[in-house]
This record gives C-alpha cells, structure tokens and sequence, in this order.
C-alpha cells in the first residue's frame, strides 16, 4: 500500500487521539508538504522538534493501529464488499454494495 496513502488512514482513524498540536504539525509536514523550517517557523519551535514530533505522531498512530486494527479491518472490508460486487449481476446487490463502500 502506498505510504501516503496508508498514512492518510492512519490520521482519518486516529488523529483525533493526538494532540491538537501534534495534529497541526503532522498535518503541515504529511498533507501541505510544507518543510520542517516552515512549521518550525510558524509554531516557534526548531526544526528538529518539528521532526520529532512528526516521527513520534507516525510511531503513535502505528502504535493504536498494531492495538486497534481499525485500518486493517476497513481495508478487508472495502475488499470484500468489492469482491461481492464483481461476483454478482444482480444490480440491486451491486448498488448496495456500492452504497456501502460509500458509507464507509
């Protein structure tokens, strides 16, 4: 899986458990792809903290999901939802599945 993508996840399911600071550093540095030297800059911290801070977010969000799974388990069930789509012609079952691949 891609690591941007895998990270995108990782943040949806779990960033709420950071903190409000790291959040806006994690998001600034993954998501804006702004350099170190900006957020240090706009946070009033040096670069290095900004780089720590980022490494430990990475680490904690694999942390709840190695406890959790939450990531894993959406991932299966987006898989299987696809497959059942692809092993049907029935259309009312090929909508449903794609209302719940919405939904999640």
């Amino acid at each position: 899986m891609d690591r941007i993508y895998r990270e995108t996840l990782l943040f949806d399911f779990y960033g709420e458990l950071l903190t409000e600071h790291q959040r806006n550093i994690y998001e600034e540095v993954v998501f804006e792809d702004c350099s170190l030297g900006e957020v240090a800059e706009r946070h009033g911290v040096s670069r290095q903290s900004v780089h720590d801070i980022v490494r430990r977010s990475r680490k904690t969000l694999e942390g709840f999901e190695e406890k959790l799974g939450l990531v894993g388990k959406f991932l299966h069930l987006k898989e299987q939802i696809n497959e059942l789509k692809t092993l049907t012609d029935d259309m009312r079952i090929r909508k449903l599945a794609d209302e719940m691949l919405e939904e999640l």
